[in-house]
């Protein structure tokens, strides 16, 4: 099979089309054709061995490789068909159109995938694309974990800050469909996009600073793993809630002292990204409640260039890699 490999921790020009064994599935898998493949941030982090969030540096480092990468696959959110399945495999079939999430075994731009039947695999919604289904799973498990956890009433007033990306997009309209009012922080070209989504209002922080706007919202989300602590703390209503979607070890630290020694509620807690969660996603999606939002797709051969747009961050939604035409 064919698959988008690096060899070596580098920029993006590293990414190179090779061939590799067709995967078997244990007793206990599923053997997916992929169609599709989102190229996240994550995947441009793990290409680097840089991180936003600087303390994940030495663990990962450990998992992925100390010189050169062991696992020469990325990919972590995929759209396919379940090719063959496991003699233990009972809940999906062969034929079967899918999403999902690869956790840490990565692989996603592969021809070829082999999973457990327990990892978060879900029917595919049938109202999209497999592009525009593998765009889902990052940002939608994501905003939909810390948005739940926020507990969100009708008439709320929620601040996204970095609401442009994968998360922050689906974020606004997930906040939304639970009644928010939404005002979406991000750079010039991306404020059109944020209203189309649904923002109430929108900033646009190269001219304004937020925190000194002089405006309090009952949620705070914030993407941006720079974001200052205090001043968006200092924000908040009355029994407000931050979310970290990126945290730093010092936001950590102090959104455990913010929860308990005031009215404020400050989590950091990673997604589980469940399949319950996906499934939930699923029906909002065929609901028309939310849509993925697609930047560009590209084929395997230019998956460099995919990875150059992520990282310059000068897109409009999600980047795919479309890996069925190969």
């Amino acid at each position: 099979m064919k698959a988008v490999v690096f060899d070596t921790y580098g920029p993006p020009g590293v990414l190179h089309i090779a061939d590799m064994p067709k995967p078997k599935p244990k007793d206990d898998e599923v053997l997916i054709r992929v169609m599709a493949a989102e190229a996240t941030k994550g995947d441009c982090e793990f290409r680097r061995s840089k991180f936003a969030v600087k303390w994940l540096w030495p663990t990962t480092r450990l998992f992925t490789g100390i010189t050169k990468p062991r696992r020469r696959v990325l990919g972590w959110y995929f759209a396919g068909v379940i090719e063959s399945v496991g003699s233990s495999v009972s809940r999906l079939q062969s034929g079967d159109e899918v999403f999902g999430c690869t956790k840490l075994r990565m692989g996603g731009y592969g021809e070829y995938i082999t999973l457990p039947e327990s990892y978060t695999i879900v029917p595919k919604p049938v109202n999209v694309s497999f592009e525009e289904a593998a765009a889902v799973p990052l940002g939608g498990l994501n905003a939909l974990h810390f948005l739940t956890r926020a507990n969100i009433k009708p008439g709320e007033s929620v601040l996204i800050n970095g609401a442009g990306g994968s998360i922050g997009s689906f974020a606004i309209m997930i906040a939304k469909s639970m009644g928010a009012v939404i005002t979406a922080v991000d750079k010039t070209g991306k404020l059109e996009m944020l209203r189309t989504l649904g923002a109430d209002h929108v900033i646009d922080y190269t001219r304004e600073d937020v925190t000194k706007s002089g405006k309090r919202f009952d949620v705070i989300m914030t993407m941006v793993a720079q974001s200052p602590y205090s001043s968006f703390i200092d924000m908040l209503n009355s029994g407000g809630r931050y979310l970290i979607v990126n945290p730093r070890l010092s936001d950590m630290l102090r959104s455990v002292i913010t929860s308990r020694f005031s009215d404020i509620t400050a989590t950091f807690a990673f997604a589980g990204e469940k399949p319950e969660e996906l499934l939930q996603l699923k029906d909002m999606i065929e609901a028309g409640k939310i849509r993925p939002v697609l930047d560009r797709v590209f084929p395997m051969d230019r998956a460099a260039e995919a990875h150059r747009i992520v990282e310059s961050e000068e897109r409009l939604g999600t980047i795919v890699i479309n890996i069925r035409e190969n």
